[in-house]
């Protein structure tokens, strides 16, 4: 029997904290195997499209143990469109950028979207933002600068841009998803952002793909499985525990990446990673009290 998802749940902080950092553990293997898929050979069309494809079954599963099959009906395939344009070429950005960066380089910008979130929420939401989320967003990008060690001749290089780049459309991504959430069940929302993504990469794939041996399939089933997983547990995460409880764990994806870089020899990150690092996860951390202290206004009065 599906899951009743009507009814409240309980308040379980430390379920809810350990879904989300398993999660951003998935999501750290999941970029890992994809710089090593590509230094096999792989094209970037085909690490996103069995990303997606792979990851169907674990999506379907999920969706008919919780909501069941019959929730997946959709209401605005056009709102699911824009959804998966954006989210595919974000996608396809944060897998270049832990190709073209070392990866805990490429981590430690990513964690500027909720920065990017603000500004975006301020511009186009027009929600008011006051001084001390813009102080924040001035830290943040302070933080960026310091990881790219300026006077080692590296700022905004080809693979900081698309970090950047990926950052921003993650966060548009999220400005999307505000806006559907409302209309839509979660497990709609995952699973018509798969199946809409498939026939486009589905044609790259076939046109960039090739051969590959056994360890480099397993590569790719390893992306397709751990984000599956991943998507499942980060979402999962906030029925448990609201995002300023479970926020927290999204930083350290910077830790999981630097061990598994270690795997792949990519060294320990150099200091600069990690004051920059510790510069923009304070100010996403601030953004996100303070959206909590805004959210609880309203309640208050």
């Amino acid at each position: 029997m599906p899951a009743d998802l009507t009814q409240p749940r309980p308040h379980r902080p430390f379920l809810g904290m350990a879904l989300r950092l398993f999660g951003v553990v998935c999501v750290s293997v999941m970029f890992i195997a994809g710089r090593a898929a590509d230094a096999r050979g792989v094209h970037i069309f085909e690490t996103l499209f069995y990303r997606q494809a792979l990851s169907m079954p674990v999506v379907l599963t999920w969706i008919a143990l919780t909501t069941g099959l019959g929730s997946i009906r959709v209401r605005r395939v056009g709102a699911h469109a824009t959804r998966m344009v954006v989210g595919v070429t974000g996608m396809a950005l944060n897998f270049l950028s832990y190709i073209l960066l070392p990866p805990a380089e490429a981590v430690t910008i990513g964690f500027t979207m909720p920065i990017f979130a603000t500004i975006l929420s301020a511009t186009i939401l027009k929600e008011k933002t006051g001084i001390h989320r813009w102080g924040a967003v001035l830290v943040g990008f302070m933080g960026v600068l310091v990881t790219q060690r300026p006077e080692a001749g590296e700022l905004f290089s080809l693979g900081v841009v698309v970090a950047i780049a990926a950052a921003f459309m993650t966060a548009c991504v999220s400005l999307i998803l505000r806006k559907l959430g409302r209309l839509e069940d979660p497990g709609t929302i995952v699973l018509w952002y798969t199946v809409l993504s498939l026939p486009p990469l589905g044609l790259g794939a076939i046109l960039y793909g090739g051969a590959h041996d056994a360890v480099t399939w397993g590569l790719l089933a390893l992306i397709g499985i751990s984000g599956g997983v991943a998507q499942i547990c980060l979402t999962a995460a906030l029925r448990w525990a609201p995002v300023s409880v479970v926020l927290p764990m999204e930083y350290s994806s910077i830790l999981w990446i630097a061990l598994l870089g270690l795997l792949i020899g990519q060294g320990w990150p150099p200091a600069a990673t990690w004051v920059g690092a510790a510069l923009i996860i304070a100010s996403g951390l601030y953004i996100a009290w303070r959206e909590h202290l805004h959210s609880r206004k309203p309640a208050s009065a």
